[in-house]
């Protein structure tokens, strides 16, 4: 009996093992806000789940700048994986590691350690069915000469730790006896280059801290401090509505921050920032005690070398399709600030779509043909709702009415593409931020938790010039708004419906979006 039951056991044992065997092995790079939202809403149960990642932790990169100068403690915005991981109804492999190489012809990754001066090998490889890159972007000098030797940056908890200590080191050379006035001006100049919302935030928790604590801590060189923002464009925060960026400036201006617009930083120094006027072509010569540099993001090396591999080696970023599947690797999806959404225009396939709603086969379309696929073409090419909108067309019937306004009850090909020529000028790249990077990973962790279901009942639109649907709905961005601090207890925001808020009160709605 002691026998059988052994066999039993060992029996039981193997079935689990074949059974684990059989899941699909989900390798996830990065633990920002793309990968830990698809971790935090994925269903493991069906699959392996690896992450690799140098950083052993989740930040929560929008209130960094109030990090740089203790309004927020470091540690209040950092959440360690292995807890996160740890909540799962499962098991999730991390692996604190670097990634190398993707391999996609034999759907590996190379991987090294990050851990030195320990014994064992730190270089790796893991197998995959599905990648999941997700790894974010790095700083962007647009190979500017200097910028890596001397100036800060805002990625990373310890870009701005690093950041908060220049800052006290700037004023303690400051008050060195022996200095010059123009020596104590240049250590304590801050400038930022770039008007974005993090360069803009950052110099207005700056101007807060100096002046709400270190000029009580060093009153002798109160009046020798300043801070200018560098922008290369004519306004700050140029991605918001118009009535912000102006609401930013006349509140700097009152504040005592410097904001150069129109200016592009050409090279960095130790103690000096060379710009260039655009407007008069004359370059002029910045000094600083420090410099933080913000303007945009750029591709890490390995994916670098990844695009080129698959065909996007011309390309400025990686892009996806529509279902966050990389262009010309099915295997691998992108998400977050490391990949682009490249949306399929919808004049690519006119001809095809013309001949899917031809279901007479005429060679006309008829208003009401059009309107069996419409609702298909509006979910697989969204620029046309956008378009509709922008042009305040409240009825698709409107696209087809001809030069003098007259509604026309068929159209040809030619009329067809005529009446849908200008809709793809409304494709836009999604921006680089946190919203979108965390829709991206909610919306591809529903994908894999809905596999077999979609994959059987599909439930996208039809995949015009061939039979059936596409298995899920394609990703699509929801916009919650945007918000700017700008110091002294003020803030601005532009949120969904055309809604602008600033002061006092946009501040309390801030600090609301991100209470825990």
């Amino acid at each position: 009996m002691v026998y059988a039951e052994n066999v039993d056991n060992s029996q039981k044992v193997v079935e689990r093992s074949q059974s684990h065997s059989k899941k699909k092995k989900i390798v996830v790079l990065g633990t920002g806000w793309a990968g830990t939202s698809f971790l935090k809403d994925m269903d493991i149960s069906s699959y392996d789940v690896e992450v690799v990642s140098p950083r052993n932790y989740f930040a929560f990169t929008p209130l960094l700048p109030s990090v740089t100068c203790g309004t927020v403690e470091a540690r209040s915005v950092v959440e360690p994986v292995r807890n996160i991981i740890k909540k799962r109804n499962g098991e999730i492999q991390f692996w604190e590691a670097e990634c190398l190489k993707i391999d996609p012809e034999n759907h590996k990754v190379i991987c090294r350690s990050i851990v030195e001066n320990l014994v064992g090998e730190n270089d790796f490889s893991l197998e995959y069915d599905h990648l999941v890159v997700a790894v974010g972007a790095q700083v962007n000098t647009f190979d500017t000469p200097g910028v890596m030797e001397h100036c800060h940056f805002l990625k990373e908890v310890e870009d701005a730790q690093k950041i908060r200590r220049t800052v006290i080191d700037c004023f303690e050379k400051a008050v060195l006896p022996g200095l010059s006035e123009e020596e104590r001006r240049t250590d304590l100049h801050f400038v930022i280059v770039g008007g974005g919302p993090t360069g803009v935030e950052f110099a207005a928790e700056l101007h807060d801290f100096i002046h709400e604590d270190l000029v009580q801590l060093y009153p002798s060189v109160k009046d020798l401090v300043k801070i200018t923002v560098i922008q290369s464009g004519d306004h700050i925060l140029n991605t918001f509505d118009e009535r912000i960026s102006c609401f930013a400036e006349s509140k700097f201006q009152r504040d005592g921050i410097e904001v150069l617009t129109g200016c592009r930083v050409v090279s960095v120094s130790e103690h000096s920032v060379n710009m260039k006027v655009k407007s008069t072509g004359e370059y002029v010569i910045v000094p600083h005690g420090m410099v933080v540099w913000s303007t945009g993001v750029g591709t890490r090396p390995f994916v670098r070398d990844f695009m080129e591999q698959v065909g996007q080696g011309k390309r400025w970023i990686l892009a996806t399709d529509e279902w966050l599947r990389v262009k010309g690797c099915p295997d691998v999806y992108a998400i977050g600030d490391c990949a682009t959404v490249d949306q399929r225009k919808i004049m690519e396939d006119i001809l095809t779509i013309f001949e899917a709603a031809d279901t007479d086969h005429s060679g006309t379309l008829t208003i009401e043909e059009f309107q069996d696929v419409l609702e298909d073409i509006i979910i697989r090419y969204p620029q046309v709702e956008l378009y509709l909108k922008s042009k305040h067309l409240f009825e698709v019937t409107e696209l087809f009415k001809d030069s003098e306004g007259n509604e026309r009850e068929e159209v040809d090909i030619e009329g067809f593409k005529s009446a849908l020529s200008h809709v793809d000028s409304q494709m836009k790249s999604l921006p680089a931020t946190a919203q979108v990077a965390a829709q991206q990973g909610s919306y591809l962790a529903s994908c894999f938790n809905r596999w077999e279901k979609c994959n059987t009942n599909p439930e996208g639109p039809r995949v015009f010039g061939s039979a059936g649907r596409h298995a899920f709905l394609p990703f699509t961005y929801r916009h919650l708004g945007q918000f700017a601090p700008l110091g002294g207890s003020k803030a601005a925001a532009e949120l969904p419906g055309d809604w602008i808020s600033m002061g006092r009160s946009t501040q309390w709605l801030w600090y609301s979006v991100y209470a825990r």
